[in-house]
Order: C-alpha cells, then sequence, then structure tokens
C-alpha cells in the first residue's frame, strides 16, 4: 500500500474518450515529506509517517519538533501514518502525486464529514416524522415517537437512534478511479465525491 496527504479543492468534471462527462473530486497536494519509517523488528510493524503542510513552530509541541527535526522537517500540519507502504523509501525523503499515481489506478479516500451541529432524528437518521397535522398533533411532525418501553426493561437500549451530534465523522470512500493528473499544478482527480469541506484533509491510499 501507498499513500499521500492532501487537500480537497472540490468538486469538477471532465471528459473521457468517448465523451461521457465525469463528475470527480480535485484533490492538491505540494508533497509529503517521510518524517518517519517504522519497522517490525523496531516497532512491531510496518508503516510510514508522512508529514504534509506547514504549521508555525511556536504552535507545535517540543517532543514534535525534536521528532521532525531527525527528519530534516522543520514543521508539518498534520502527520498521518500509512501502513504496509511497500515503495522504499528514506528519512527525509519528499513524496509527490506523480511519485505514487497514475491514471487508471484505484484509490481509497480518508476524510473528514461535514460538521452539522445537534441535529434532530429527521435530519440525523432520516425519520418521516409522526404524519399529518390533524387530530390535535401539535409541534410533533419531527419528533422521534417512542424511543424505550415501561415495565421492561424500563430503559432506553444503547445505539437506539436519536438526536445528537451530527457529521464530523472519520469517512473511508473506497474504489474511486484517478481521472487526471496534472503534475505541474499537483492536482489529481478521482472519480465521485470525497468526504469533507473545500480545504479539508484527506488521504490517498493505493493497495
Amino acid at each position: 500500500m501507498v499513500g499521500l496527504i492532501g487537500e480537497k479543492v472540490g468538486m469538477s468534471s471532465v471528459y473521457d474518450e468517448n465523451g461521457v462527462n465525469i463528475p470527480c473530486t480535485v484533490i492538491w497536494s505540494a508533497g509529503c515529506v517521510v518524517t518517519q519509517v517504522k519497522n517490525i523488528e523496531k516497532d512491531g510493524y510496518n508503516a510510514v509517517q508522512l508529514g504534509y503542510g506547514v504549521k508555525k513552530s511556536k504552535n507545535i509541541s517540543r517532543s514534535v519538533l525534536g521528532h521532525l527535526k531527525v527528519a530534516g522537517a522543520d514543521s508539518c500540519l498534520v502527520l498521518r501514518e500509512i501502513r504496509d507502504f511497500n515503495k522504499d523509501v528514506v528519512l527525509g525523503q519528499k513524496l509527490l502525486i506523480s511519485d505514487l499515481f497514475s491514471v487508471g489506478d484505484v484509490v481509497d479516500v480518508i476524510g473528514k464529514s461535514k460538521g452539522k451541529g445537534f441535529q434532530g432524528v429527521v435530519k440525523r437518521h432520516g425519520f418521516s416524522g409522526v404524519g399529518g397535522a390533524t387530530h390535535g398533533q401539535h409541534n410533533r411532525m419531527r419528533a422521534p415517537g417512542s424511543v424505550g418501553a415501561s415495565s421492561f426493561p424500563s430503559r432506553v437500549f444503547k445505539g437506539t437512534r436519536m438526536a445528537g451530534r451530527t457529521g464530523m465523522d472519520r469517512v473511508k470512500v473506497k474504489n474511486l478511479e484517478v481521472v487526471r493528473i496534472f503534475p505541474e499544478e499537483s492536482l489529481i482527480a478521482v472519480k465521485g465525491c470525497v468526504a469533507g469541506d473545500t480545504g479539508s484533509i484527506v488521504v490517498l491510499e493505493k493497495n
């Protein structure tokens, strides 16, 4: 497996050789720095830690700054691990989109979904409400209805679908085809949609 960290630019569309319009998500990545190489002998598993972006040094802990200094990196906005990295890399090496991906590859993209705050059951779980407004129903259109029994079990079961915080979850969209790569602009376009808002951090993985 190989991977790379990038930022979601937004959605667009491209035409293939048959004139079919393909919706795609555009991801930008100026490159990642290899900040750590893990192995089974020392760490118990194989992985490569990648650093992406720039962050002010005053906002980074001293332990992380020392960790990055070993790899020759001044600062990184995010650090992510890619397990079982099957490309030979060395500490401090910079990886670009064109080094790891090509048109036609199938990739998985990990992002964080948009946060929507505290939402009710209609928006959060797709409930239809209690029906019409007749027969004395008042302010019950979007209510969840009954959530538990009475004498037995006298409690609400764990996992019952109720109102609550919605979004800001880790979402992995699998098997997206790479339709375009623009090495000069450090852009890659994958078929379909990717979780996250514009400018959010995403991770591309290829088996």
